[in-house]
């Protein structure tokens, strides 16, 4: 049995012990009493698991559920086999893998369309430059010196946003540079930093393909999302010195 299911059994049996023996037998009707130790830590553990199931749809009938959990706890016999009861848990794991991926797929397509979007009408502005590769950047300040080559690593300031304004990770924030070789991280930042010179400013429209692709990252960048970054070059750390 997959390790998804036993977490739902695992979260499903806390709330209902709450709901059927976390009260010394009282019903369901009945107002429940908070005064020990025990009680207390159901109710947090049901209110908690019940949140996060009412948060991701998960719908269950809680009166069959009761029924095979008090049939199991009172030794009697089940009414399913085993077979059937595994071939219910691993539809229902099938529904929901599919629903997941419908819903990344839907995603990934309406991310894609809006950065398209984005980026024509970002493409009619005369200080944004657009690259062979579709890299889009605005030069806020050029910069003295050298530019990095692949091999090279930078320190640099930087704020990552998505489209809609959303700010998904900022060096700034932190107060903090970061220093990383060109060649460890995305392509529009291996593309973009080689534009660029020590002291120089630019902002990034970085397209998914050279982003983080149909796959995303993290919680905040979905599939196929647009990433615009204000990128601030501090140094050059040539190969062999980092």
């Amino acid at each position: 049995m997959s390790t998804s299911i036993n977490i739902m059994i695992a979260i499903v049996t806390a709330i209902l012990l709450t709901i059927t023996l976390g009260c010394d037998g009282a019903s369901q009707d009945e107002e429940v009493l908070l005064e020990t130790t025990g009680a207390r830590l159901s109710y947090g553990i049901g209110m908690r698991m019940g949140q996060r199931m009412e948060a991701d749809g998960m719908m269950v009938d809680v009166e069959a559920y009761a029924a095979g959990l008090k049939d199991a706890m009172a030794g009697a016999d089940s009414k399913m086999t085993e077979e059937e009861i595994n071939t219910e848990m691993t539809a229902f794991q099938e529904r929901r893998q599919a629903e997941a991926e419908a819903e990344r797929t839907a995603l990934a397509q309406t991310n894609l369309e809006a950065g398209r979007a984005y980026m024509a009408e970002m493409s009619a502005r005369e200080e944004i430059e657009t690259t062979e590769s579709g890299l889009q950047y605005i030069v806020v300040e050029p910069g003295e010196g050298e530019n990095p080559v692949a091999e090279d690593s930078v320190e640099v300031h930087y704020e990552g946003r998505l489209i809609d304004g959303t700010v998904f990770d900022s060096s700034f924030e932190r107060g903090q540079t970061v220093t990383f070789g060109l060649m460890q991280v995305i392509a529009g930042w291996t593309e973009g930093l080689q534009l660029m010179k020590p002291g120089g400013k630019f902002k990034f429209i970085i397209p998914p393909e050279l982003g983080y692709g149909e796959g995303g990252t993290g919680q905040m960048i979905g599939p196929n999302a647009t990433l615009l970054f204000d990128v601030e070059l501090i140094a050059v750390v040539p190969r062999g010195e980092d």
